[in-house]
């Protein structure tokens, strides 16, 4: 196969979830002899055209700042979809390509790369790691109208899609394409990177991590954390940032525990993240909001027991199954199963075991599969 990839940014260069997925599975097939080319904005030194892992990267666009105001620049991704639009043309047209593989966020590069591709036999491939409908509302205020026009016209156009999990597929199909037509390939992780990550000098009973948004509902964990602090010598790390940050701040200085409490902040060695992780017994993450969640898998493989919630717009319940504990993402619920986690309780399945099924080697041979059914057209 000769795939190529459209994502504004580009792993190690920019680091991020989407990004990650492509890098992970581009490098694994291409070591199994697949032409794999990336287009997107040139974050790395040195020429335009590269070569990094075994895939070519190929900048149609120069660097450029992508947020705004902690919300993710409409401006910077209109501007890449255009500059992207006349060399993938060109390169689509001349059938350099099988398939075209366009990162859904921030969704005008697929509306660019289903347009460069009209007339050519070349296949386009989406792959949705969230639908946010109602999500629009608080992201975006008074502009919510137009965010959930842009996501349902993109979900609309011709395509291939592919979505993280079951319910990123449920959510996409009710705006979309025909749930039969949506292809599930789950995200994944390195089990062994996680395993052999060295654990950090101080490490915390429970830890947290991700962005301080408001749906992660950290200010839940703070307070669960607090009333179960009165019964069990445990200490609490909360890893990550965001603009929820100073208000946690301040939640966490009125607690009765807040001296076992630690706001660790962003960690930039994706290592030190796994590392807390494995010095951890538990991972605690309320959040209402999951297209897939790898922190959770993440968590797994560190062999912690994980504790999330139990919400329809969360994929938490078909990514743990019954290797964790869901809970109502409330003070009452969470603390109930802190408590009894902390008091021995243990989940039915193995954590570790669970995590394995989601090893990027097992992921990228998913997807080697589906894409080779969209260029067969058996899709």
């Amino acid at each position: 196969m000769d795939v190529c990839f459209i994502s504004n940014v580009i792993y190690p260069f920019v680091t991020g979830g989407a990004e990650k997925r492509i890098h992970e599975i581009g490098t694994r097939l291409a070591d199994e002899g697949h032409d794999i080319t990336i287009y997107g904005r040139h974050f790395w030194d040195g020429p335009a055209e590269t070569t990094h892992e075994g895939m070519t990267l190929r900048a149609v666009a120069p660097e450029a700042e992508l947020y705004e105001d902690d919300r993710r620049s409409i401006t910077e991704a209109i501007d890449f979809a255009a500059r992207a639009l006349p060399p993938l043309r060109r390169r689509l047209s001349n059938d350099e390509h099988d398939l075209a593989i366009a990162s859904v966020f921030p969704y005008f590069p697929v509306l660019s790369t289903k347009l460069a591709s009209l007339g050519t036999s070349t296949p386009v491939v989406t792959t949705w790691h969230e639908v946010w409908g109602d999500y629009w509302e608080e992201y975006l205020g008074p502009l919510a109208p137009g965010g959930k026009l842009v996501e349902q016209l993109t979900a609309r156009t011709p395509q291939h899609p592919i979505a993280v999990s079951g319910i990123t597929a449920d959510n996409l199909a009710a705006i979309g394409p025909s749930r039969e037509h949506i292809e599930v390939v789950p995200n994944g992780l390195d089990t062994e990177q996680v395993q052999t990550a060295p654990r950090p000098d101080t490490g915390y009973e429970i830890v947290f991590a991700g962005r301080l948004i408001e749906h992660k509902n950290v200010d839940i964990l703070l307070e669960a954390f607090d009333a179960v602090a009165d019964r069990h010598e445990v200490t609490l790390g909360i890893i990550g940032d965001g603009p929820e940050r100073d208000r946690l701040d301040t939640k966490r200085e009125s607690l009765t525990h807040a001296d076992r409490v630690s706001m660790l902040g962003f960690l930039e060695e994706y290592e030190d993240v796994l590392g807390h992780m494995r010095a951890a017994d538990i991972f605690a993450s309320p959040s209402t909001r999951e297209g897939f969640g790898i922190t959770f898998v993440e968590a797994m493989a560190a062999d912690c027991t994980v504790i999330a919630a139990d919400h329809p717009d969360s994929a938490a319940d078909e990514v743990i199954d019954g290797a964790g504990f869901l809970v109502e993402p409330t003070v009452d619920s969470l603390t109930e199963t802190l408590d009894a986690v902390l008091g021995g309780k243990r989940p039915s399945e193995d954590p570790v075991e669970r995590a394995q099924q989601y090893d990027w080697d097992a992921v990228a041979d998913q997807a080697e599969t589906v894409y080779q059914r969209a260029i067969d057209g058996s899709w």
